[in-house]
């Protein structure tokens, strides 16, 4: 980012290999859309380009751009019709549910329910989980994107995991 930053614009197109597909999980795991987090990636690279001026390379480029994506969902969210905000249950609801005894599927409709009760997570909880279990960062990186230290996101993701194991459970009965 700091070559991009410097005016070497053709990293970006390494930075956008390097981290789409990352940036696109996250992006979807907190708004179950995949259109619109498709749409939300390229506005997120949009702005780290637009505001390149702005990385100053003291912290982590991954923390500088969830930042960025989190700041993309809130707008996202705000500028949407009433219709579209991203509401669990709804959420919830669009994702495949039901039972099988095929082993391949049962598979597939366990991941089903584990994103059926992430839906039904706080946004807070959800965002949190996604950035520690499915982004796999560091809790010093997720304390840097939100904006708390360390420890305090090591015990929101605990927290959040414990609410997310009583909702799978309720779920399962």
């Amino acid at each position: 980012m700091l070559r991009v930053k410097a005016g070497d614009l053709d990293r970006m197109g390494l930075l956008f290999e390097r981290h789409y597909r990352a940036l696109y999980g996250f992006l979807f795991h907190m708004t179950y859309q995949r259109e619109a987090s498709e749409d939300m990636v390229q506005t997120v690279f949009y702005k780290m380009l637009r505001y390149r001026n702005s990385f100053t390379g003291d912290g982590e480029f991954v923390a500088w751009m969830y930042q960025i994506a989190r700041n993309v969902i809130k707008d996202n969210a705000k500028k949407n019709k009433p219709g579209t905000h991203y509401d669990a249950g709804e959420i919830a609801d669009r994702l495949p549910g039901g039972t099988s005894a095929d082993e391949g599927f049962e598979k597939k409709q366990e991941n089903a329910g584990l994103h059926r009760a992430m839906a039904k997570l706080s946004d807070d909880n959800r965002e949190i989980l996604t950035l520690s279990r499915f982004q796999e960062l560091k809790y010093q990186e997720i304390g840097h994107i939100l904006g708390i230290s360390e420890g305090a996101a090591k015990v929101r993701a605990f927290r959040a995991m414990q609410e997310l194991k009583d909702i799978y459970t309720k779920m399962e009965r």
